[in-house]
Parts: structure tokens; sequence; C-alpha cells
């Protein structure tokens, strides 16, 4: 028995708040039925808002973010494509290892995992290889708390006179960093449910643009699950061509609600803000942001270095042991290098602060080396920037 609620300080599965719960805690109904064409309808019709479509489509599907790139792939390519990959970090070179293995040729972009893309180097391999059919992106490395600019994307593409897809995972920045799929020229966005749309896992999504539906219908890659086709026709009348995730779908419905009272600029502005007081905190404690570069800091999450040869794993530990909060594992080559701080989903300045704090008592605790002002300078960040003062 541990008193208090656990802090769930990955960069997700986020905390899901209660009216997200009490919203999915309904007896599932007849999925062929009128009230769940109503639901369907809301649904889809609120994932293009959250996106920034009115050309496009949403198609959601009962999966993890895994499914929609798989989705965004069979859909859109066939067998022997080349498909242009940047090496951000882990999630970027799963997505490759996904490509190879349903038969695409992925080319990969040598890149550090201490920043997002850099546009030049984009354009320069889009001119070497300028047959790919398709670019693929993550807007915000889960692995290394680095972002990139899409639009910067879509500029080089255009420079380079790409006619290649732009697909961008969103899958920890969708509905925490902003994502303009029209007005950013995205061919599809992928995403899942359990980051900033703050649900569980178990939903999630592809958007789609005329251009990438127009691609669709010519791809020979083999689909049956993932297969828009099916997926749009029975979404014209609210349904799904299998049975959905009924309840998941309440949760959904509601999670757009609240994105939509708050505002999407202030969910954004509030996601920059605890970002900029996390990394206060970072620099207070005389410890290093693994991103190098500022304009690709995520808003979503913050990886920390650990100094010397301190462990993260260790820290995470003891963190876990005295205060009852999980903090995100390094992966692949970052393993035991770093630890992640999740600041993304349903999450405020007193969250923030007891994160903030547990971290600072479990560096001491743990014996690593850091300067002990790292909560009181998120602190007076956040008091200097109250009531949307900066």
């Amino acid at each position: 028995m541990r008193s208090g609620r656990h802090f769930l300080q990955i960069p997700g599965p986020t905390n899901v708040p209660d009216r997200v719960l009490r919203a999915m805690d309904f007896p599932t109904i007849d999925h062929r039925g009128p009230a769940f064409a109503e639901l369907g309808r809301r649904v889809l019709d609120g994932m293009k808002r959250i996106v920034k479509t009115e050309a496009g489509h949403v198609v959601i599907y009962p999966a993890s973010g895994t499914g929609a790139w798989e989705a965004a792939l069979v859909n859109t390519l066939s067998p022997g494509d080349r498909v242009l990959m940047v090496e951000t970090g882990h999630f970027a070179m799963l997505w490759r290892r996904l490509a190879e293995k349903i038969g695409l040729e992925p080319v990969l972009v040598q890149s550090s995992w201490r920043t997002g893309v850099d546009p030049d180097a984009l354009g320069s391999a889009l001119c070497e290889h300028g047959d790919v059919k398709a670019v693929c992106i993550v807007q915000n490395e889960t692995s290394t708390g680095c972002a990139t600019l899409i639009p910067e994307i879509r500029a080089a593409m255009n420079a380079a006179g790409s006619d290649a897809l732009l697909m961008v995972d969103t899958i920890s920045s969708l509905a925490s960093i902003d994502m303009r799929m029209d007005e950013w020229g995205v061919d599809v966005v992928v995403a899942g449910s359990q980051k900033g749309l703050m649900l569980p896992p178990g939903l999630s999504f592809t958007g789609v643009s005329p251009k990438a539906l127009s691609a669709h219908a010519q791809a020979r890659s083999p689909r049956a699950y993932w297969d828009w086709s099916e997926m749009l026709a029975a979404n014209e009348r609210g349904v799904f061509p299998y049975t959905p995730a009924t309840n998941l779908l309440y949760g959904l419905s509601e999670a757009i609600d609240m994105l939509e009272e708050e505002g999407l600029e202030a969910v954004f502005a509030r996601h920059d803000r605890l970002a900029e007081a996390t990394r206060r905190a970072v620099r207070g404690w005389n410890l290093e942001i693994l991103c190098e570069e500022p304009r690709h800091y995520s808003s979503s999450l913050t990886a920390v270095l650990m100094p010397g040869e301190s462990g993260a794993d260790a820290l995470r530990g003891v963190i876990l042991e005295n205060f009852d909060m999980s903090l995100g594992a390094g992966l692949s080559k970052m393993t035991d290098r770093i630890f992640r701080i999740g600041h993304l989903g349903d999450f405020n300045e007193l969250m923030l602060m007891g994160t903030l704090s547990g971290v600072e008592m479990g560096l001491a605790i743990a014996g690593v080396p850091h300067e002990p002002d790292g909560a009181r300078a998120a602190m007076e960040y956040l008091i200097e920037t109250a009531g949307g003062g900066a």
C-alpha cells in the first residue's frame, strides 16, 4: 500500500483525466445502431479539427501507433518503393525496420540523436535520391526529446522538386505541439491515443490527404485490416467495417471536447511553458539536456543526460522506490544514459513541481552530482509567467 497517487511522468502513456475516465464508464452499445453512428461522426469530424485538415480524412483504428505506421505505408506504397527516413532516434529507426519488413526500401539519412531533422541534409538526400516515393519524419522523437520543424521539411522538399508523399509521425506531439496538416502540406499524419489525446493506449490514427488517397488507389502493398478504402466507405455512415473500440471512442469524444474547450493554441502554449520550466530545472541541477539545438526542443518531454558514470536506471529506481514516480528510460543506444521527463497531456504547474521535486530529491538520495537549484529555478519561471505574462 502506497499513500497518495502514482506520478506517471513517462512520455506516454500519460495521465488519463477524470472526465475521460467517466466518459468511458458507460455500457457498450450496438456498433451498427444510430447512437453509435452519431458517436462515430462526432469523433471523426473532431479528429479532423485536431490535425487541422478540411480537405483530408482521419481514419481511426483499434491499434497502437505501430499499427498507424504500417497503415500509412501499406496504403500508399508498393513493394520495392524507396522511402526516405532520418535517424533521429529509437522510434524513427523502428519505423524504418517496419518499412523493411513489409518490402519497402528505406533510404536512411544518418543524423545525431541530439537534434531534429536538418532540412538541408534532407534536401541534399532528396536531390541524390530523386526516386523516393515518401519522406517519413518523426515530428517529436519520444526517445530523445528532439522535435522537427515540419514547415522546414516541406520547404526542403519543395526546393528539391520532390513529389514524394510527406508522412509525419505525431504520436508524441499531436495535441501537444502544433500540427497543421493542410497548411504544411502533410500527406499522412500518424498518431496514437495515449499521449496528448489523454486516453489509454488502444487507438491509432492516420490523417489522409487527397494526394495520399490518390496514391492509395495505385498502391500494391498487401493490406486487409489496414485498408483505407473499407474504412472510409464505412466512415461515411459513422461506422466501421469491424468491431470498434467503443468505450475508447467515448473517451476520445470527451478528450476532443476538453482540448477544444481549452483551445488548441492555449494547449500548445501550456505545453511550451511547462517544457521551458523543466529545462530551467535541468540547468539548475547543472545537468545537460540531451537535445543540443534549442529550436528543436520538445514541448512534450525533456531527456536529461546523466553526469559521469552515473546510471539513469539506478536513479529511476530510487525515485520509484522513494516517491512512487515513474520516469522514462533511455532506449537502445541511450539505455542507462538518460532519463526522460514527460510533461504532456493532462498536466499543470503543480503536477510539474511535484515531478521536479521528486527528481531533485532522487538525485540527492542516489548521490548523483548536481546542484540543488532546479526545482527553485522552475518555480521562479512559473511565477514570472503566471497569468500569461512572460
